[in-house]
């Protein structure tokens, strides 16, 4: 049994931080010293292993908690609903790259955000060797493989939601 400077010296986190998981009971002591210090068990250690762990996904100590107390199925729910939600940041992300750097009218800084054109990108499938019919089979493997994937990859590039639209429509044909 460890206790709550001993547990909080081994994960990092501050004695402050353990005490507010117990207040919220998110991480809840399985025992009490003879003079009533918080004692934790391996059990307690592995919980808060997994705290730390979703907490790295950027999931709320609430989500955490329903995650942790839930059901399996919940679980899986709110991991997806996170994966998705950072996607969106992700792209949001991208978009305020694109804006920032033709705001400064400098197409030098476009490496170094790791936009890709779509220029730069015929440029390469071009230079690889596929023609416009390639391409198309390119977009068509990408759609059917990891059709989320593409559609990101093609907001990446910058295209409007009606070119996209079009692009995984004749992808699929």
């Amino acid at each position: 049994m460890l206790t709550v400077s001993r547990i909080a010296q081994r994960f990092g986190l501050s004695r402050s931080t353990l005490l507010y998981y117990d207040r919220i009971g998110l991480l809840s002591p399985s025992g009490r010293s003879p003079g009533d210090y918080r004692l934790y068990s391996q059990a307690d250690c592995d919980r808060l292993e997994q705290i730390r762990q979703l907490h790295q996904t950027g999931l709320s100590l609430k989500k955490i908690a329903e995650i942790l107390d839930g059901k399996d199925s919940t679980s899986r729910r709110l991991l997806k609903q996170r994966l998705a939600d950072l996607n969106q940041e992700i792209n949001q992300l991208r978009q305020q790259q694109q804006t920032i750097v033709t705001l400064l009218g400098d197409p030098h800084l476009i490496p170094s955000t790791r936009i890709m054109t779509e220029d730069q990108w015929v440029a390469i499938l071009d230079a690889a060797g596929l023609d416009k019919a390639g391409r198309l089979r390119w977009h068509q493997e990408f759609e059917r493989h990891a059709p989320e994937a593409h559609q990101d990859f093609l907001e990446s590039l910058g295209f409007s939601a009606p070119e996209i639209k079009r692009i995984r429509s004749a992808s699929r044909t």
